[in-house]
């Protein structure tokens, strides 16, 4: 929590999904940090001390998004960590996400009013 505010770390290789989602959670009072690798992604985290993370699945690597997920948990208790996906649905039918350190998988294009339930759910 930064000056009384959450902290959500949102990685995705999308500009231009990261200026949506800076919109949406900035009008519900939250404070986004972004990246746009889960390189730069790993080095937000370690600054910004999130509360929550939110980052896609496939980056500049196929694998960069459960790449990251494993590094954050290496480096300690991690917080609350999904993964955004335009394949969620069928990646939450056939994969166990908790297998992977996730807390739940996001479907593409992101619902606002279901992102920031997520959201609430599980920093209230």
């Amino acid at each position: 929590m930064t000056e009384g505010k959450y902290v959500v770390l949102c990685i995705d290789d999308d500009a231009d999904f990261l200026d949506s989602l800076r919109i949406i959670l900035e009008a519900e009072g939250y404070t986004m940090k972004a990246a746009q690798s889960a390189e730069e992604g790993l080095k937000r985290y370690k600054e910004a001390k999130p509360d929550i993370i939110l980052v896609d699945l496939m980056m500049e690597e196929i694998d960069a998004g459960t790449n990251f997920v494993k590094e954050v948990k290496a480096l300690g208790e991690a917080p609350p960590i999904y993964m955004l996906s335009s394949v969620g649905d069928d990646l939450s039918i056939s994969t166990d996400y908790s297998q992977l350190g996730l807390n739940g998988v996001l479907q593409k294009p992101i619902k606002p009013d279901s992102l920031l339930s997520t959201i609430r759910a599980k920093l209230n």
